[in-house]
């Protein structure tokens, strides 16, 4: 069952699925901000500029880093740029979570100096809310058939119908749930920044839950692109390995160089 029909309309479950893992990042965002005493209010006032900007930055990274599977259905970056209207279509191809990271951390950059907010305390209660998302969002590629891994004889492996497979693998049925692994990790990262937020907030600069789960994360993301199949290559060169080795060496060396700051007297 592809997902949930009302009358002509079909809601597919991957779509469904990213919708309340959405809803429940920014409840859980909320939850945050009103735990530090401030106004819960914010959260509806910066969400549809992020959701938006976050949703188009996840839309050109897919076309500008097309993964293999899209390349071999001849979605290129060539193709998008001289078909327009696929640009917005974005039931043809599929969208990019480096790129959903790059125009959300942008938008709440950008709102945050608009209004006077505090742009790294912001981040820090939003931390969480991102994790819970992406593992909710994650548990669609179940239902589309993406993101499994290489071949796996493991029990938990996952049956891959043949229309879903990469060309040279027509053979194979059984792959890594890379979906299930980056969800199940993600709640691990939800629950760390909790606590971190919770029991060692005293010791806690503004910024340093975010740079927690940047790091995390992006280590998540490095290691298990070693397992995957339909990867984003320019070059021959794996693009998001690159971006999530960077995202780690720059939330690396904001944190160290955060602790190396004195505090200001």
């Amino acid at each position: 069952m592809e997902g949930i029909t009302l009358g002509p309309l079909l809601l597919r479950w991957n779509g469904l699925l990213i919708a309340l893992g959405v809803a429940a990042g920014a409840l859980l965002f909320a939850i945050e901000v009103r735990r530090r005493n401030e106004d819960p209010e914010i959260v509806y006032h910066l969400f549809t500029p992020i959701l938006i900007w976050g949703f188009i930055g996840a839309r050109l990274w897919h076309i500008f880093t097309p993964p293999l599977s899209a390349v071999q259905l001849g979605l290129t970056t060539d193709y998008y740029l001289s078909h327009p209207l696929d640009v917005i279509s974005v039931w043809v191809g599929g969208l990019g979570l480096p790129g959903a990271l790059l125009g959300g951390f942008l938008s709440l950059l950008y709102m945050s100096r608009k209004y006077d907010l505090p742009f790294w305390s912001l981040t820090d209660m939003a931390a969480p809310g991102i994790a819970f998302a992406q593992a909710m969002g994650r548990l669609g590629d179940f239902f589309n058939q993406e993101l499994y891994g290489l071949p796996a004889s493991l029990p938990w492996g996952i049956f891959i119908d043949l229309s879903h497979r990469l060309s040279g693998y027509e053979s194979v049925d059984f792959y890594h749930p890379l979906f299930a692994y980056e969800s199940i990790l993600n709640l691990v990262n939800m629950g760390l920044l909790l606590w971190l937020a919770r029991r060692t907030s005293a010791n806690l600069k503004p910024g340093e839950v975010f740079l927690s789960y940047l790091l995390f994360y992006s280590s998540v993301r490095f290691l298990l692109e070693f397992l995957r199949l339909d990867v984003s290559l320019i070059q021959g060169v794996n693009v998001n390995q690159v971006f999530f080795s960077l995202m780690f060496a720059l939330a690396g060396g904001a944190f160290f160089m955060g602790r190396l700051r004195k505090p200001e007297l």
